[in-house]
């Protein structure tokens, strides 16, 4: 068995932490999945999210969303 590479592990976390985010926006706003979906990619943290090399995708979906919230 071959371990995974960085960009496998980056994804796979990155993955993660956006589907979390998605359910934390819906159920704190109770809106739909879809607005919730564009809430979390157009938030202000995608960019750095995305980027392999910061690695804020090793942080916790609920650490994330405190950084969404806290930037409205």
């Amino acid at each position: 068995m071959t371990q995974p590479s960085h960009h496998q592990i980056a994804t796979y976390l990155t993955d993660y932490a956006l589907s979390e985010l998605v359910k934390y926006v819906m159920e704190d706003t109770g809106c739909s999945a879809i607005q919730a979906m564009e809430r979390v990619y157009n938030s202000s943290i995608m960019p750095a999210l995305q980027d392999e090399e910061g690695e804020l995708y090793v942080q916790s979906p609920a650490y994330l969303y405190d950084l969404i919230k806290q930037s409205k």
